[in-house]
């Protein structure tokens, strides 16, 4: 069986020389007779791999010393509550709402205190991001919360909000490592690994350390208190310790090649591929307004419900997996992670051509 190629939002495609390496290591890590899915993450060796992960990781994102680094569980949707819950001193937060994601941590804040809605751009089935120069953020919230990019909706901020002086909290999981980032620019920078860095079952979570403290709300569970974890080197309890490892393998490679900076340019040049073959199509076209336009996420629709699950089915038989585009958009929608090779996103264009020929 030939690999396919995989458009899946996430999980998500690996980069294959990662999958070969763990096989590889699968019945017997570096000499210690056993899979690293088999061992104490009390042990020297396990210790060694999730320190190597952080250093990488430190390394490629150039986070700064003042900042933690956790790896921990529950998925990006696990911090909706733990933000809240360790973050709103003032009982208030303001949230920018782009998206299904957003909507849902902005709803589940208000579990714990007034989050505040200060832009959405849900009028237009969240297909581009609003003007965030001079939003109208109270004076006393705890922080202002976005979702960087648009998993679902194929949206990305190109300039961050003007937070007028407060936290900024942003969940990055599908453009995770995708270009550099300026980690001091945000209090929080998070995101679940299961779209651009590894298996499912791992969130990282980049904290400020001023951020972390004792003082979380009333009832705050030990397990969703950041200082537990940060405390413990993300090892108060047994963390995902193979997702790790893999995530660990990622970031190596991402270093070997070229860090951040290329992949940026990889990516924007993938992306083109695809962007510009939607523009002058007759057939497809993008769903989204052009500067808030995705690099990771890249939605696209005929007008015809009929005609995209027939491009679907058609794409599949050919090799093309996971292109049909989330419930709440339609049409189909292909995801070019940092692990989506070139060649694959030239062969869809090619097969979409062939198809609006043929159609």
């Amino acid at each position: 069986m030939s690999r396919v190629y995989n458009f899946s939002a996430g999980p998500a495609v690996l980069p294959e020389e990662v999958l070969r390496e763990a096989a590889e290591e699968m019945m017997d890590y570096k000499g210690s007779g056993m899979s690293v899915m088999e061992m104490s993450h009390r042990s020297k060796v396990y210790d060694g791999i999730i320190k190597e992960a952080e250093a990488d990781l430190r390394d490629l994102m150039d986070i700064p010393d003042n900042y933690k680094v956790l790896f921990l569980q529950g998925g990006a949707s696990q911090q909706f509550a733990m933000i809240p819950m360790n973050l709103m001193k003032n009982k208030k937060a303001a949230y920018i709402v782009t998206g299904q994601w957003a909507k849902k941590a902005f709803q589940e804040a208000g579990n714990y205190g007034e989050a505040i809605k200060v832009a959405s751009s849900e009028d237009e089935t969240f297909s581009y991001i609003p003007d965030c120069s001079d939003l109208d953020i109270p004076e006393d919230a705890d922080y202002v919360y976005i979702c960087e990019n648009n998993t679902i909706y194929g949206t990305k901020y190109k300039a961050l909000p003007n937070t007028k002086g407060h936290t900024l909290v942003a969940d990055v999981s599908s453009c995770f490592l995708s270009e550099p980032v300026d980690v001091s620019k945000y209090g929080i920078i998070y995101g679940g690994v299961q779209k651009n860095i590894g298996p499912a079952g791992v969130v990282i979570v980049i904290i400020r350390e001023d951020l972390i403290t004792e003082d979380t709300l009333p009832g705050t569970p030990t397990m969703l208190k950041y200082k537990t974890h940060a405390d413990a080197d993300s090892l108060y309890n047994t963390p995902p310790a193979y997702g790790i490892y893999v995530c660990g393998k990622v970031f190596k490679w991402l270093k070997k090649m070229g860090g951040l900076t290329v992949m940026k340019e990889r990516n924007e040049e993938k992306a083109k591929i695809l962007y510009d073959f939607l523009d002058g199509s007759k057939m497809f076209k993008g769903t989204v307004r052009k500067e808030d336009r995705s690099l990771m996420n890249v939605p696209f629709v005929t007008g015809d419900k009929e005609l995209d699950a027939k491009f679907v089915k058609e794409a599949e038989a050919a090799g093309f997996v996971n292109l049909k585009g989330h419930r709440t958009v339609g049409g189909m929608r292909a995801s070019i992670y940092n692990a989506m090779p070139k060649e694959g996103v030239e062969k869809l264009v090619a097969f979409m051509k062939k198809f609006e020929e043929e159609n």
